[in-house]
């Protein structure tokens, strides 16, 4: 049985590390992505790992491929937040297509903020993952829609009246069903933090 606790990524891991049983090693992950078909090619049109923050992937026994997330954006930013992953994706997707491939961590995203005219919102992306057979495992355990999620992981400026629902765990088609996950309560977690704690359960 392995268990993940979802927080922000704020350090570097070593290159491998075993602890209580279990070996961690760190995946060199780099790869640059071209849009193709346009007429006036544009620095915009091109885009390399290490321009995208904040990712990182892990393989954990040699068995699961791990990515954390951490989305970074400003307002001004185009693709910022879920853009970034969207990014990441289209450099990494054979990567994570593997099977037993977790991504967790925090997107800062969520369907209610959906714009018709970005091929990387949020409902699209959660799209192109299930072509690549991983899915969310909240919304598959718990049968709710993206957007409709009653459990919140967010409470903006610790104020209650102000949930959401931004830290996820993808995880592939094979592990849906030996994989549990929970969400810590607000009252025994906010005065902590304005993330409430994501537990994620895999049994062996």
């Amino acid at each position: 049985m392995i268990i993940f606790g979802l927080a922000p990524i704020k350090t570097k891991v070593s290159a491998s590390s075993q602890k209580n049983g279990n070996r961690v090693s760190a995946l060199n992950w780099h790869g640059r992505f071209v849009t193709g078909g346009l007429k006036r090619p544009h620095q915009a049109h091109s885009w390399s790992t290490s321009d995208l923050k904040l990712f990182l992937p892990f393989r954990i026994n040699e068995k699961l491929t791990v990515l954390g997330v951490w989305t970074k954006g400003r307002d001004a930013e185009v693709f910022g937040y879920m853009g970034q992953f969207w990014k990441y994706l289209q450099i990494h997707d054979k990567d994570l297509e593997r099977p037993g491939t977790m991504i967790i961590g925090d997107f800062n995203s969520n369907a209610i903020w959906d714009k018709a005219d970005r091929w990387w919102s949020h409902s699209g992306v959660v799209a192109e993952l299930a072509q690549l057979n991983i899915h969310s495992l909240y919304h598959h355990t718990k049968s709710e829609a993206q957007g409709r999620e009653s459990e919140p992981t967010f409470y903006l400026h610790r104020n209650t009246n102000k949930p959401y629902h931004i830290d996820y765990a993808f995880v592939s088609e094979g592990l849906l069903g030996s994989s549990d996950i929970e969400i810590g309560k607000a009252e025994d977690w906010l005065h902590i933090s304005d993330h409430l704690p994501v537990t994620i359960t895999i049994s062996s």
